[in-house]
């Protein structure tokens, strides 16, 4: 059982998103509107699904400003297909996105999944020359300097450097770090391996390494 906010203008969807999630035996909280919570509530919650086109807030917008009070898992419920939009909602913080219209089995297994990886045990460290992985704190180091990375973003790192060396496919990283089948979710991988190139590319390091035709691995 988890605590679960839900942000969506449109009223519908959030009465299908509450009765769907109470169903695996979540706490639910529904709002139409990001001006109806406050701040200080939203440290209780341990998974965030929002909208993307909302008439008060921007969604990117929203998740900006809440990603500093909150570490729990943001998925994005959004129209926008655009890999541009999907690139910079994933580059803000989120942590995955659904693409209206979603069925409701898959809201439901996306959500439980996120929560199995919330709560997975983790070993002391991980150590690979520049690179440092503090897998309690979840936090990848270079030369000791800390990288900024989504909770995804971190996840996927981890996962090829526990299997450093073996070539996986966009499908199987997916999967892994999702515990779901990624045959339709190229894109989610594809950005959130841009995006940590990006970011590791300012410390001079690029240990991700594109298999043209297969995928990534660890090198």
């Amino acid at each position: 059982m988890a605590r679960i906010l839900a942000i969506d203008d449109e009223q519908p969807i959030v009465e299908l998103i509450k009765n769907g999630l109470e169903k695996d035996g979540h706490m639910v909280t529904v709002y139409t509107s990001p001006d109806q919570i406050a701040m200080d509530q939203l440290h209780q919650y341990e998974l965030i699904l929002l909208d993307v086109m909302m008439p008060t807030m921007d969604g990117f917008e929203y998740c900006k400003t809440i990603r500093s009070y909150v570490d729990c898992p943001i998925i994005f419920l959004t129209a926008k297909t655009m890999e541009n939009d999907i690139t910079y909602g994933l580059g803000i913080g989120g942590d995955d996105y659904l693409t209206k219209p979603f069925r409701l089995a898959e809201l439901r297994a996306r959500v439980n999944a996120h929560l199995r990886r919330e709560h997975r045990e983790r070993h002391a460290s991980l150590n690979f020359e520049r690179i440092q992985f503090d897998l309690a704190a979840k936090l990848l180091k270079v030369d000791e300097t800390v990288v900024t990375l989504t909770k995804s973003e971190y996840q996927i790192c981890e996962y090829l450097a526990r299997h450093k060396g073996q070539v996986f496919t966009k499908e199987q990283i997916y999967e892994a770090v999702f515990s779901l089948e990624g045959e339709s979710d190229n894109s989610t991988i594809s950005t959130h391996i841009k995006n940590i190139r990006i970011k590791l590319n300012v410390l001079d390091i690029q240990p991700i390494a594109t298999v043209w035709g297969i995928g990534y691995k660890w090198e």
